[in-house]
């Protein structure tokens, strides 16, 4: 959710909560559904390499010089080696795949006796009734909670359900921004604030303490929730950093420097151009 929050504007810019964080639930499931039924891609990977390395030994098969001989030499102790690396991968695979496979069968034929015992219920089968409620249902249970069990096991090459990093990788595609940027946390980047605002803004040591100082006080619950997160007048003149540091301040903080709402006063000398601005911003807050 708190992903979802961040950067749900960039994908479902119309759509409410709790619609939001179903339908981006929905995006990462169903990634993970194809990749169940399609073949990872560390398998593909070698396999089209494998084909790759047999198109060269064909070529190379034909020559007769010295260098070919050689090459073709190595190829084939490459050759062998990922030939042994897909086998082995492609026998996790498939074992993993059976195992996914397994409790979704038992899962499907549970909920069938569920329903037949519903069913004898009404129509008054004791007989059946006893049969399913203290035989078939209880097997098929404890068959389920092995399976899932071997689920729980790390799993090399298939995922099986919706996480934090699977919910990041959907918002990464769509936003730009990389997984572990996403994944990383409050703590962990409160901690560097200084160091990556130093990234873009040169020397000011002294005012990019007091922001972050500032930040991570109202992260840290104390400082006034109903007041603003800090209250800054950066002084100087043109060019040593005022502007720049804000930037990455909401770059930082909202992974976009678009968060922040910059009025040049210098356009605003005379009384009229003053005049025009606070009609712009009391028309803008009407709307």
């Amino acid at each position: 959710m708190s992903l979802q929050q961040r950067f749900h504007t960039v994908i479902f810019p119309i759509v409410s909560l709790p619609d939001k964080a179903i339908d981006l639930i929905d995006e990462a499931a169903s990634s993970i559904r194809m990749e169940i039924d399609s073949k990872p891609e560390p398998l593909d990977r070698l396999e089209r390499r494998i084909i790759q390395l047999k198109l060269e030994q064909q070529a190379l098969q034909k020559e007769e010089d010295e260098a070919s001989r050689k090459r073709l030499e190595m190829l084939e102790k490459e050759l062998a080696e990922k030939e042994r690396e897909y086998a082995e991968l492609e026998e996790v695979w498939k074992s993993e795949k059976a195992t996914l496979s397994g409790s979704q069968h038992i899962k499907q034929e549970l909920d069938t006796a569920k329903t037949e015992l519903e069913q004898a219920r009404r129509a008054g089968d004791l007989a059946k009734m006893s049969e399913l409620q203290y035989g078939r249902i209880p097997a098929l249970e404890k068959q389920l909670e092995q399976a899932e069990t071997s689920e729980g096991k790390e799993m090399t090459l298939l995922r099986y359900r919706v996480t934090d990093e699977e919910i990041a990788e959907v918002l990464s595609k769509a936003t730009g921004i990389p997984v572990s940027k996403m994944m990383e946390g409050e703590k962990e980047k409160l901690l560097r604030m200084e160091e990556e605002l130093h990234k873009r803004v040169i020397g000011q040591n002294e005012a990019v303490d007091a922001v972050a100082n500032a930040i991570r006080r109202s992260r840290a619950g104390l400082s006034d929730p109903n007041r603003p997160i800090g209250s800054f007048l950066f002084l100087g003149p043109t060019g040593v950093g005022k502007t720049e540091l804000c930037k990455t301040l909401a770059k930082f903080l909202f992974d976009s420097e678009d968060a922040m709402v910059r009025i040049d006063m210098s356009e605003f000398m005379e009384k009229t151009q003053c005049f025009s601005f606070s009609w712009c911003a009391s028309r803008l807050c009407r709307l």
